[in-house]
């Protein structure tokens, strides 16, 4: 967990580095695929995901060192050999994963969120999920377990195999040449990210691209048939842990109200976005059946609330990185103040998104995040130790959190007679 953040200690600037630079490159050549808000939501999803994961929000169902225990036909020493095996292995692994997230109900709830941007650029790469608590996947890691694969091994390239994603989430590098042919590049993940009939569920390599080929999932990019990015029962929010639980919500909903016994119980593991026939008839959905015809998600925004909502992220991923550079600390004060933390910053990202979504319950969420804050304060004396860096330090993070407040119920009064002007003039 401490390695862990402080590995995200420096991916998180590099990764945001990037965003910024292919939002600037899209501008300067004329072709900006990274819209403001989408940005900033795709960013708070990537802050929500590292947060559970370097905190320990998660059951392990099946874990891969209990494999290797059981399992294991031989034993290998950790050489650059076994670290190029293990890759290979987690990228196998990874294939059939993702392919069981695209066509089961239940599993592509974990995985929804990764597609739920309109857009396609280097954001979205950061789109991971929250509601995956339950780690199950490892049976795909077998051969890797067979083979004696060290756990350690696997542990030093999950984090590598994970990063090295990032990069083919854009559209502004074309076809690589005979790299198309062996590796992932951008063009292979547009179609995959694309909901177009030609490319839905296709290319779900990670890395390599030849499982697809092998395992009959590989679709090329068609220079006659430009990707349209998104998911055909689109989210219609900015806010990630929404986004998170959409999906299994509606299931919910559908095995309650379905007056099919079979149903309600297998819709759960019937392919993604099978809904019961009576369901469908009493409870429509939206769904864009037309993927060249539709009105993307947007919100009516000001320069004001832009540079508010840039402001907060910033001041939320400035939390975040005192939260993984002090992890021993905090943990070293008490056990349960990392969740406490945790919380504060999930609450911080709803917080922020609910106002960008112009929604009136933003103030809400902004009071008791603030409540959270000063509370924190209150009971510490201090913010998890913030005061030996620098003494005034909870002084300045309280008087933020009122400021916050302040500025949150301005904007949510503001949007308030925007939206009753445009009411009055429809």
């Amino acid at each position: 967990m401490e390695a862990y953040g402080k590995i995200l200690l420096i991916a998180m600037p590099a990764f945001l580095l990037l965003v910024l630079f292919e939002k600037w490159y899209g501008w300067r050549k004329g072709k900006d695929t990274v819209r403001n808000m989408d940005m900033i939501s795709s960013l708070s999803s990537g802050i929500t995901n590292v947060t559970k994961d370097v905190i320990g929000l998660y059951l392990v169902i099946l874990s891969y060192p209990f494999l290797l225990k059981w399992l294991a036909l031989t034993t290998i020493s950790n050489t650059i050999i076994v670290y190029i095996i293990a890759f290979f292995a987690l990228d196998f692994a990874g294939y059939w994963v993702h392919r069981l997230q695209h066509v089961t109900n239940f599993f592509w709830n974990g995985h929804i969120v990764h597609h739920s941007s309109e857009e396609f650029n280097l954001a979205c790469a950061l789109r991971q999920s929250i509601s995956a608590v339950a780690k199950i996947f490892a049976i795909f890691l077998l051969p890797a377990a067979l083979l004696g694969v060290p756990a350690e091994v696997i542990a030093v390239v999950a984090p590598l195999h994970l990063f090295a994603q990032f990069w083919y989430h854009t559209q502004h590098i074309g076809k690589m040449g005979f790299l198309e042919n062996i590796i992932v590049t951008p063009s292979h993940h547009r179609v995959h990210h694309a909901f177009n009939k030609e490319y839905i569920d296709k290319n779900y390599g990670q890395i390599f691209i030849f499982w697809d080929k092998w395992f009959g999932t590989f679709q090329e990019e068609l220079p006659d048939v430009p990707p349209v990015y998104g998911i055909t029962r689109p989210v219609q929010t900015w806010n990630p842990i929404k986004i998170n639980f959409q999906h299994v919500w509606l299931l919910i909903k559908d095995a309650w109200r379905t007056r099919n016994w079979k149903d309600k119980f297998m819709l759960w593991f019937k392919p993604t976005g099978y809904r019961p026939a009576d369901v469908i008839e009493k409870y429509p959905v939206y769904k864009i059946d037309d993927v060249y015809h539709f009105e993307k998600y947007d919100t009516q925004t000001s320069t004001a609330l832009n540079v508010w909502s840039w402001v907060q992220l910033l001041l939320i991923l400035l939390f975040v990185s005192y939260m993984f550079g002090n992890i021993a600390f905090i943990n070293g004060l008490d056990k349960n103040y990392i969740f406490w933390y945790g919380g504060f910053l999930f609450l911080s990202v709803y917080a922020l998104t609910d106002l960008m979504d112009r929604n009136t319950s933003a103030i809400v969420w902004e009071i008791i995040r603030g409540s959270v804050g000063l509370t924190i304060i209150f009971t510490q004396n201090d913010w998890f130790g913030a005061a030996s860096y620098f003494a005034p330090a909870k002084y300045i993070v309280g008087a933020y959190f009122v400021l916050s407040i302040l500025i949150t119920g301005w904007f949510v009064m503001k949007h308030s007679r925007e939206d009753v002007k445009m009411a009055a003039i429809v």
